[in-house]
């Protein structure tokens, strides 16, 4: 790991403090004193090497990683391949050349799970930074792909779901110097800060990663003019399933979640913090 420009500057110095010779000299401690400019010169260089050496080593083992066979890792990685309305060469496994166009680059997100009897490949793409589940077409040509390049005799089943849905009801107390009693900045520079911090949140957590209600409680914290944000329930579904109740954690089924905002503005409370 890359050590800081003033770990190697200091470590100059007190080299050249360390050495009899160099000790020796009645040279000035200013801060911008000729010698010092160029341990700082030196240094710089030194830290922009070892920074190329960190970034060439994730480099290379983010390809090895991704090269490698038989890890979810690697179908994760081959699923962002996919390019969607273009052939796969014959007898090939991947395509000539990678496409950067929306639309055909069509898989933004996905992620890996080990089931008991197959590997299940969640995806999802991104619409003006709205992840969203692919087309019933697209999943098709997408699933085709994947048991085109896959291994023998590992079955797959990929899925791109809508997201799962979260409903919330809170009770917020709040600062009255800061927001009204409905919520609202007192200067007009947002209407629904809670509403758009849990918003936020959301859409920040890692695709497939867990919900974790005490990191919302943090990000509620953290507003404005929230003095105490409590979270009065919280549950969640997939498709039509029924909701299940959240009380420490929860991974969402489609690998991402949505807030219902109609539950959400019915089920929030605010009180002043005196």
């Amino acid at each position: 790991m890359a050590r800081t420009i003033a770990q190697i500057q200091q470590q100059i110095i007190d080299s050249k403090n360390a050495d009899p010779v160099l000790s020796s000299y009645s040279w000035s401690n200013s801060s911008v004193a000729i010698w010092r400019l160029w341990t700082y010169i030196i240094a710089v260089c030194f830290w922009t090497l070892e920074n190329l050496y960190d970034y060439h080593k994730q480099e290379v083992t983010d390809i090895a990683g991704n090269q490698k066979p038989h890890t979810l890792q690697w179908y994760v990685y081959r699923a962002t391949l996919f390019q969607y309305g273009v052939t796969l060469p014959e007898d090939r496994d991947v395509y000539p050349t990678a496409s950067t166009d929306p639309t055909v680059a069509i898989v933004k997100y996905a992620a890996g799970v080990e089931l008991s009897n197959m590997v299940r490949i969640k995806v999802a793409r991104d619409n003006a930074g709205t992840l969203e589940s692919l087309t019933s077409g697209q999943l098709a040509a997408l699933t085709a792909y994947m048991h085109r390049i896959k291994d023998a005799g590992v079955r797959l089943q990929i899925t791109s779901g809508n997201p799962d849905v979260l409903q919330l009801a809170l009770s917020v107390f709040y600062d009255p110097l800061i927001l009204t009693n409905t919520g609202e900045r007192i200067d007009g520079t947002a209407t629904t800060p809670v509403l758009d911090a849990v918003n936020v949140f959301l859409a920040n957590l890692p695709f497939n990663g867990v919900f974790v209600l005490n990191h919302l409680i943090g990000a509620l914290q953290a507003i404005e003019g929230v003095r105490i944000g409590y979270i009065l329930s919280a549950q969640a579904n997939y498709a039509s399933t029924p909701f299940v109740p959240i009380t420490v954690k929860y991974t969402p089924d489609a690998g991402y979640m949505a807030l219902d905002e109609t539950y959400f503005n019915s089920n929030i409370s605010y009180t002043a913090y005196v």
